[in-house]
C-alpha cells in the first residue's frame, strides 16, 4: 500500500473520486479511483471490477488491480495523460471527417472486443473515451461502472447511460440488448466528432431533456448545412440512428462499411496484436479480486466521537491518505 503517492485528484464521479498516483519504485504513473468501503461496495461496483478486469485492448484503459486502504477500495488502472476525446472536440469545434474517422475505428475497435469478451459498456461518450499522450493519440474507453457481463445478463432492462447518448431502447423501459444500444452511442460519438453538437439536441432549447429524449424516440436529426459531410458518412450515420435495434447495423457491419475502411490502420485488419497477449490472466488473480470486495463490502467501524475530535480525525486521515 506504500509504493503509490498521491500527485493529484483528476476526477469525481457519483461513486468516488480518481486520483492520479506514481509508483515510487518505477515512477509510473496511474489513475485510482477511490470508492468508500461500506455500503457503496455494492453489486455495480463488484460488476464493474470483474467486467474491466476481464479486457485487455489498446483501445481500452487498462485494469491493474484493486487494493484496500483503511477507509477506501481503490481500483488501479492505466493512466490516460491525454485527457477526454470531448475536450480535445470543444478546442477544435469540430473534427474534420478524416480525424474523426482515425478516433471513430479505435472507438469501434475497442467496443468490438468488449462485445467480443461480452461486456456491454452502456454509457459509451465522449466523456469516457480518453486519449494517451502520443503523437497520433490512441482511443482509451473508460469507466465500466454501467457495464454488464452478456454473459450473465444476455438482455438489460435498466436504463444507463448519459440522455444525449441513449438509444431508443434504452428508454422504453423494455428488455433491450445492450451491445446493440452500443452501437447507437458510438453513431453519437461519431455525429459529435463531425459536427461539433448533438444530434437530438434542440439547437434553441439544448437544456430541454424531454426534447431530447423525444427527438431521440423519433429519431429525429439533421446535419446543418454549414457542415461538410460526405454521402459515405451520411450513410452510416442513417443505419446507426434507427430506433428498431434488430434493423440497426451492426459493429461487425460497421467494420466492413466502406467510410470506416478508408486509411484503416494494418493493426485493425482482422484483428490485432492484442490477440496474443494473456488476456484471461490479468496480474492479480480473481481469487484475491473477490477477497479484497469481500472486505470492502464489511461496514466500517466509526468511533462516536466529539465534532472536535472528528475534525481532527478527518485531518489525521487525509493525511495518511495521502501518504499512501
Amino acid at each position: 500500500m506504500e509504493r503509490y503517492e498521491i500527485v493529484k485528484d483528476i476526477g469525481s464521479g457519483t461513486s468516488g473520486v480518481a486520483r492520479l498516483v506514481r509508483d515510487k519504485c518505477t515512477g509510473e504513473h496511474f489513475a485510482v479511483k477511490f470508492i468508500e468501503r461500506g455500503n457503496k461496495i455494492n453489486e455495480n461496483v463488484q460488476e464493474e471490477i470483474m467486467n474491466h478486469r476481464s479486457l485487455k485492448h489498446p483501445s481500452i484503459v487498462q485494469f491493474k488491480e484493486v487494493l484496500l486502504t483503511p477507509t477506501h477500495l481503490c481500483i488501479v488502472m492505466e493512466y490516460a495523460a491525454g485527457g477526454e476525446l470531448y475536450e480535445r472536440i470543444c478546442k477544435a469545434g469540430r473534427f474534420s471527417e478524416t480525424e474523426a474517422r482515425f478516433f471513430f475505428q479505435q472507438l469501434i475497435s475497442g467496443v468490438d472486443y468488449c462485445h467480443t469478451m461480452k461486456v456491454c459498456h452502456r454509457d459509451l461518450k465522449l466523456e469516457n473515451a480518453l486519449l494517451d499522450d502520443s503523437t497520433a493519440p490512441r482511443v482509451k474507453i473508460c469507466d465500466f461502472g454501467s457495464s454488464e457481463s452478456l454473459l450473465l445478463h444476455s438482455w438489460q432492462k435498466s436504463t444507463a447511460g448519459t440522455p444525449a447518448y441513449i438509444a431508443p431502447e434504452v428508454l422504453s423501459e423494455k428488455q433491450y440488448d445492450g451491445a446493440i444500444a452500443d452501437v447507437w452511442s458510438c453513431g453519437v460519438s461519431l455525429y459529435v466528432m463531425i459536427v461539433g453538437a448533438y444530434p437530438f439536441e434542440d439547437p434553441k432549447d439544448p437544456m430541454n431533456f424531454r426534447k431530447t429524449i423525444l427527438r431521440t424516440l423519433t429519431v429525429c436529426y439533421s446535419i446543418p448545412g454549414n457542415v461538410r459531410v460526405s454521402v459515405e458518412c451520411r450513410d452510416l450515420l442513417a443505419k446507426i440512428f434507427v430506433a428498431n435495434p434488430e434493423k440497426r447495423i451492426t459493429i461487425s457491419e460497421i467494420k466492413n462499411h466502406g467510410w470506416f475502411l478508408k486509411n484503416l490502420p494494418m493493426e485493425m485488419w482482422g484483428g490485432g496484436s492484442w490477440e496474443s497477449n494473456d488476456v484471461n490472466h490479468p496480474s492479480q488473480r480473481i481469487e484475491e479480486v473477490q477477497s479484497i470486495i469481500q472486505e470492502a463490502r464489511k461496514p466500517l467501524k466509526v468511533p462516536t466521537v466529539s465534532r472536535h475530535i472528528i475534525g481532527s480525525s478527518m485531518a489525521i486521515d487525509d493525511a495518511e491518505l495521502n501518504k499512501w
